[in-house]
């Protein structure tokens, strides 16, 4: 009984994505000036987490009126929301897709956590960061590679923070959530990424105010189409020091250590 209202309720949950993703990438591909890789980002996590993103898009991104989206989304806390769509689109995919291979295969879940973490980072680092940055920026892939590690590194700690306690404790009450055939495994994906952006979203305010990431772009209509505008982009002009930056890393590690310990006290 239990398992067939959970089912109805899941099935009712993710009308809401699809609604949802239907309205925002109408929304992206007619109206929103944003970047290409923001586009996407959103789709992603909309597509992830359906209302909770859709809400987020249209209280952040969407445009309100014709001209208006580069003063629109020029608050730090909209800038800030856009570096973490950046993250979550990025890490929650590799998270995911590593996931859902590993459904169908036996580990222990210290070696599942580790491939998890790998696939995510590897995912928002090599493509979400380094690669559409190389483009945003016109700069080297290699030189993108270095700007956006620490960043985007500090971000997955804190997703993957948020993620990990959420899947295995679903897991504990709906054991069906381990295969990727099921409705409660999406469910669980689905509200680990939506516990994951909550937990980033402040690492990511700083990020954004001290330099070290983007925030928010808007496409200039009237200009060539490589012509934007970056509200967030200060990366070439860091404004942190190294102690304050260990600081950070260690508060995110010790985050990411207590997220990924919760499989292990269950146990």
């Amino acid at each position: 009984g239990d398992c067939l209202m959970l089912d109805g309720a899941l099935i009712l949950w993710f009308m809401l994505p699809f609604l949802s993703f239907i309205y925002a990438a109408y929304d992206l591909i007619r109206t929103t000036p944003a970047e290409p890789v923001m586009k996407i980002g959103w789709l992603l996590v909309i597509l992830y987490t359906g209302p909770f993103g859709l809400f987020m898009y249209l209280l952040s991104c969407k445009e309100p009126l014709p001209g208006e989206h580069e003063t629109f989304t020029s608050n730090l806390w909209k800038q800030s929301l856009g570096s973490e769509i950046h993250c979550v689109a990025g890490d929650a995919t590799g998270i995911i897709i590593a996931a859902i291979v590993l459904s169908f295969l036996t580990m222990s879940d210290s070696l599942e956590i580790i491939i998890e973490y790998i696939a995510g980072f590897a995912s928002g680092w090599l493509i979400f960061q380094s690669i559409f940055m190389k483009k945003m920026f016109n700069t080297s892939y290699r030189t993108a590679l270095k700007k956006t590690f620490m960043p985007e590194w500090l971000s997955m700690n804190m997703i993957m923070a948020g993620m990990m306690p959420v899947t295995f404790v679903w897991r504990l009450y709906s054991p069906l959530s381990m295969s990727a055939t099921t409705l409660p495994f999406w469910g669980s994906m689905a509200l680990a990424t939506i516990v994951g952006s909550f937990l980033a979203y402040p690492i990511n305010v700083w990020l954004v105010k001290t330099g070290l990431k983007h925030g928010m772009s808007t496409v200039k209509k009237e200009t060539a189409p490589a012509e934007h505008k970056n509200h967030g982009n200060r990366m070439n002009m860091p404004t942190v020091s190294v102690a304050k930056l260990t600081s950070l890393t260690i508060l995110t590690l010790i985050f990411l250590a207590v997220g990924i310990s919760v499989p292990f006290l269950l146990m």
